[in-house]
């Protein structure tokens, strides 16, 4: 998709806009109130997008000793180490880019109103395009005024409070990136209209606020419990208890049911199977004498008759 054909599609958002800031202008607001107000009922309207964002954040928070084991597990390979991660996320049920649907969303309205903007500047409406005339104008450069840097200053302020808040599931390196790149940002922005920055300024204090709200009314998600094992946690870890268990309990059956083995299948054979046994043995010992003493008996009436 090229530029042009973007822009093509963000025309209808850019007349919307210019709507908005006519009618909040209309009834009483300033330029510059406007883009305020405008500011707010955008982030209203990405309450339910906003919601799911912490939830996903603190997801990403509680499950991150996990997360970190299983990069530590598979540091060296990195298209395991992507599947294992993806499996991780499912079995867990954790979304990674709910995280970002509220920014993802602000962009279209942001390039909407820097279009919107440079429209004002070639073909500024009629009205006051002062902030209690303190921003000469909405639609010129930031640095054009010194009022800019004011803005600036509290731009990069704001921007440092909303990372504290929305980088709390990010690693330590990204959140250094988080916090440095305001400071960068500062030469880029400093060609973007007045506007944009006020409208960029308020939405940081939007999160600002939120993230003071959430913390007291979302309660947080609380730790895994270790009771069931997933696909990557070590069998072993999970096998050793249940061993010295099953150890356990068989040695003390066994010490509890020995004498009674004992003394019911020992005793039993020796006296219902060995007994009969020495019966039967000494009954064919007694036979075997009677056949022999009436064998002599019978040789020794032969001779005497003879």
């Amino acid at each position: 998709m090229t530029v042009l054909s973007l822009l093509y599609l963000l025309q209808p958002l850019e007349h919307l806009l210019r709507h908005v800031l006519n009618g909040l202008h209309s009834i009483g607001f300033s330029w510059a109130w406007s883009i305020c107000v405008l500011t707010v009922l955008v982030r209203m309207l990405l309450v339910p997008l906003t919601v799911k964002q912490i939830h996903s954040m603190q997801n990403m928070q509680a499950y991150a000793p996990q997360m970190k084991e299983i990069q530590r597990k598979y540091k060296h390979d990195r298209q395991k180490l992507n599947e294992e991660l993806m499996k991780f996320y499912k079995e867990k049920n954790i979304n990674p880019a709910s995280s970002c649907l509220p920014l993802l969303a602000q962009f279209p309205i942001f390039i909407g109103l820097y279009y919107t903007l440079r429209n004002f500047a070639k073909h500024p409406p009629a009205g006051d395009l002062s902030w209690l005339h303190f921003v000469p104008s909405i639609a010129a450069h930031v640095t054009s005024h010194w009022s800019g840097y004011v803005l600036l200053a509290v731009y990069v302020t704001s921007q440092l409070a909303s990372t504290y808040f929305m980088s709390g599931s990010m690693q330590q390196s990204q959140r250094i990136i988080m916090y440095v790149l305001p400071f960068a940002f500062i030469f880029v922005i400093a060609r973007f209209p007045a506007g944009l920055v006020l409208y960029w300024m308020t939405t940081n204090l939007w999160t600002v606020g939120q993230g003071l709200i959430t913390r007291r009314l979302i309660p947080k998600v609380a730790p895994p419990t270790a009771q069931k094992r997933s696909s990557r946690t070590p069998a072993k870890e999970m096998e050793a208890p249940r061993r010295g268990q099953v150890v356990g309990a068989a040695g003390a059956r066994a010490s509890a049911a020995g004498p009674r083995q004992v003394g019911g299948s020992v005793s039993g054979r020796v006296g219902g199977r060995a007994r009969p046994a020495r019966r039967r043995i000494h009954a064919r010992a007694r036979d075997r004498d009677g056949a022999r003493r009436c064998g002599r008996d019978g040789s020794a009436g032969r001779g005497t008759g003879g």
